[in-house]
């Protein structure tokens, strides 16, 4: 296998402050938070980046969409906004080779993002 900081905290060989644990997901706050709130939702698949997801995995997206959207209700900021964001490679910003979804509120977030 190969190193992916994810699967370790995925896989429990790593700790880390988790938010949502299910069969096909984990939720957990972001070490370097960028907001308030920053919790990345990732799933327990090892999925390398969006552009390799297949067919069958387009219900395991929707999946993070939407308890992504209960981790923001359960944080108080459904109501004045929040962001959803997913990296693609090194100029997209990604910096573990591992799909998540990160989950960032609780201020005004800026455009253009960076």
């Amino acid at each position: 296998m190969f190193d992916c900081i994810f699967c370790e905290i995925v896989n429990k060989r790593m700790k880390s402050e988790m938010i949502l644990e299910d069969e096909d997901l984990v939720a957990f706050k972001d070490i370097n938070p960028q907001a308030p709130v920053h919790i990345l939702v990732v799933p327990r698949k090892h999925i390398e980046s969006v552009q390799d997801l297949k067919a069958d995995d387009m219900s395991l997206l929707a999946t993070m969409i939407l308890e992504a959207q209960k981790i923001a209700e359960k944080n108080n900021i459904n109501e004045d906004g929040y962001r959803l964001v997913i990296n693609k490679g090194v100029n997209g910003g990604q910096t573990v080779s591992h799909l998540h979804v990160h989950l960032l509120g609780g201020r005004r977030m800026t455009w253009p993002p960076g």
